[in-house]
Formats: structure tokens, C-alpha cells, sequence
């Protein structure tokens, strides 16, 4: 299996209980791959400590946003005429790691993985 990255999507369907998600997490685990979050995504969906993708991130390795990797989005969000800073990060993670994005909203990724698909 590839290698995945997380974005908020996934985080907020885990805290609504969406059973899809858990299964298909739970999949990947079994299979050994642990799905990466980027400390960004976590930023933009955490709002009390008692929800439930915080669970879901105990199976994922949560990177931190380096100096580099800020710099690398910055240029994708410069190349893709966009704003969105979260979903650069993980188009950037994703492209680094060559792993696929596992998302709720994939026109946005999209969106800024492929200026050219405007």
C-alpha cells in the first residue's frame, strides 16, 4: 500500500464517528502504514480536548511544519494562485513523502497540487 497524509477532512469525519473513516484507518494500520497528519491540519480542526480524532491521531505520525517544508508550500501556494496555507502543507508532505492525500475535499488539493488543472 501507498503511503498516506491526512488532511482535515479525515480528522473532522473521525470526530463525527464516520464509520468509513475508522475502517479505512484501521486498514491501513493493519497493513503497517501509518498515515502522516501535519501539525497544521491538527491546528485547524482541534477546538476541545475531548474530541475524538485525537484517538484517530494516536495511530498517525504528526510532522511538524519545518522551515523548510513552510517555504516549499509557500512556492505551491505561490505557483497555484491559492490561499489555502493547511492544504498546501499537505499537497507539499504528500509530494515529499510520494505518498497519495486521503481527503474529503480533493478539488482543493487538487487546487493546489496542479496549477494547471485550473
Amino acid at each position: 500500500m501507498t503511503p498516506v497524509v491526512y488532511d482535515a477532512a479525515v480528522l473532522v469525519a473521525a470526530d463525527r464517528n464516520t464509520r468509513s473513516i475508522w475502517v479505512e484507518h484501521r486498514v491501513r494500520l493493519e497493513a503497517g502504514i501509518v498515515p502522516v497528519v501535519p501539525s497544521p491540519v491538527v491546528v485547524q480542526v482541534s477546538r476541545l480536548p475531548t474530541q475524538v480524532q485525537l484517538r484517530l491521531l494516536r495511530g498517525c505520525e504528526v510532522v511538524s511544519l519545518t522551515e523548510q517544508r513552510a517555504h516549499s508550500a509557500g512556492r505551491l501556494l505561490g505557483r497555484a494562485g491559492s490561499r489555502d496555507v493547511v492544504d498546501a502543507v499537505v499537497a507539499d508532505t504528500a509530494a515529499e513523502l510520494r505518498a497519495d492525500v486521503v481527503t474529503g475535499d480533493r478539488a482543493e488539493i487538487l487546487d493546489v497540487r496542479l496549477p494547471s488543472a485550473k
